[in-house]
């Protein structure tokens, strides 16, 4: 079976690997008093953010360019389809969670500044009221991407241990395919 290419699976792992770290961070800080700390743990949160959006919009770029290996024949056409719309709605997540930080920032007047060097442009006027409303959906996209990423998860373990097939060793590093 194909494999993905390095350069997928490198922006594949790196985005978890980010993602993971600016869930956690954001989970612990979320009800940590106003002070020094909580406002560097903020920043940190918010230029991992950035950087998942920026890679994020690499890898769709690449997955166009490099489109992935073709699905193993044994699936229905209901598994290649919700496979499908899975990577859709993953992606889709993945831009919305830090583009909901980005506008919640904006309308509470808090200008980002990726890793306090780049400063982006506000999306949405100040209002605090709007800022309140985007911390919500930015809480709530916040568990809805761990619930899909812990299907996608017992998805690849569903392929590797009962259904036998290579789905999983095409994206983990090292994996070698299983002797046919």
């Amino acid at each position: 079976m194909q494999s993905y290419t390095g350069i997928a699976k490198t922006l594949h792992w790196l985005v978890f690997a980010l993602m993971s770290g600016a869930f956690t961070v954001g989970f612990y800080m979320h009800d940590l008093p106003l002070s020094p700390s909580k406002l560097q743990l903020v920043s940190w949160h918010k230029w991992t953010g950035v950087t998942i959006f920026v890679l994020v919009l690499l890898r769709l770029t690449w997955r166009l360019m490099n489109p992935p290996p073709a699905l193993p024949t044994h699936m229905s056409k209901l598994e290649r389809g919700a496979a499908e719309g899975m990577h859709r709605v993953l992606y889709i997540l993945m831009l919305a969670m830090p583009l909901s930080g980005w506008l919640m920032s904006s309308a509470k007047g808090i200008q980002t500044v990726w890793f306090g060097v780049i400063p982006l442009p506000d999306l949405l006027y100040k209002s605090p009221p709007l800022g309140k409303a985007l911390s919500e959906v930015h809480e709530a996209l916040g568990f809805i991407i761990l619930a899909f990423v812990a299907v996608h998860v017992l998805a690849a373990f569903k392929h590797h241990f009962i259904d036998r097939d290579d789905v999983l060793a095409r994206m983990v590093p090292g994996m070698k395919p299983r002797s046919k």
